[in-house]
């Protein structure tokens, strides 16, 4: 087991069972910017790192798969290989190890993204595991206030039990955790064609998205998220996004996307980090001007 250590938390690297995963902490929810389908309600003026607090704010990033078989340009993921889906022996696996080496014993939240190597609708012990096992494990070693997992989901074509591993999560989240988890779309543009590169043509389509979320109930607690990973290229039609997503039931993400070696490779822009939102907020401006003319019929 290698674990790097990284300004907000540490990342464990295990060859033995093929998994990574890791742990943040929480810095700064200006990190991410949130967007009422790209109305913006506040400005974007960088981001500082400041000393993480595990106390207030617990992240536990964990691998569904051991690898991953989506072959998305802009990730390293395929670079390793596809070895299968992690068991929920193995996810509990991961949790413990974060929990275990750390000395925080008590949290106000503790967050469990499933969105370290793999596409997690293509294992069903996600939602064995987040359903039966989570709650129990985390209890066993620290005492959370909250405890919030969110699935993150690129939203295969090939997965013929993608409809109904969702519905099963939006009763996980809805009723099963009260509203307190997560569901996330990858969408990072609201051009097709945009889209398929990015995915290596194995996403659905905005429209054939936008059917499966018109499925789904109303979210107790927290909206439904899409996830936009930008770059100075991505195409953003607000107009376009409201008519395919209900913004009663979504909300809007984003952030830049990350500076691997797959996404240099093929070109993507990654000059845009966590510290610097000079590209984002030229590109959500141009929207506000344009939603603005459009009020004004011009």
């Amino acid at each position: 087991m290698e674990i790097v250590n990284t300004h907000t938390g540490k990342i464990y690297v295990d060859t033995d069972h093929r998994l990574e995963f890791l742990t943040v902490g929480d810095y700064g929810k200006e990190n991410n910017i949130k967007a009422d389908f790209l109305g913006l309600h506040k400005e974007i003026n960088g981001v500082q790192h400041k000393t993480v607090d595990l106390t207030q704010k617990w992240v536990a990033t964990i691998s569904t798969q051991k690898g991953c078989p989506m072959n998305c340009k802009f990730c390293d993921c395929p670079k390793y290989g596809f070895y299968g889906n992690a068991s929920v022996d193995e996810m509990a696996y991961e949790i413990e190890t974060i929990l275990k080496n750390e000395t925080v014993k008590n949290t106000d939240r503790f967050n469990v993204h499933f969105a370290r190597m793999g596409e997690p609708t293509f294992n069903p012990n996600v939602l064995a595991f987040a359903r039966d096992n989570l709650r129990k494990l985390v209890a066993k070693y620290i005492e959370a206030k909250t405890i919030h997992p969110v699935v993150s989901t690129m939203l295969p074509k090939a997965n013929s039990h993608l409809t109904q591993f969702v519905l099963d999560w939006c009763n996980i989240k809805n009723i099963d955790y009260r509203g307190e988890a997560g569901l996330q779309f990858s969408i990072n543009s609201t051009d097709d064609a945009q889209r398929d590169y990015q995915f290596n043509n194995r996403s659905l389509n905005l429209a054939e998205i936008s059917a499966l979320a018109k499925m789904l109930q109303h979210p107790v607690g927290r909206k439904y998220t899409l996830n936009f990973a930008v770059t100075k290229d991505t195409i953003l039609d607000a107009e376009r996004l409201t008519k395919l997503f209900d913004p009663k039931k979504f909300i809007v993400k984003i952030t830049p996307i990350h500076e691997t070696k797959s996404a240099v490779k093929n070109g993507f822009d990654v000059t845009t980090s966590y510290d610097d939102y000079e590209k984002l907020d030229k590109r959500i401006e141009n929207e506000r001007h344009k939603k603005d003319k459009r009020k004004l019929g011009l």
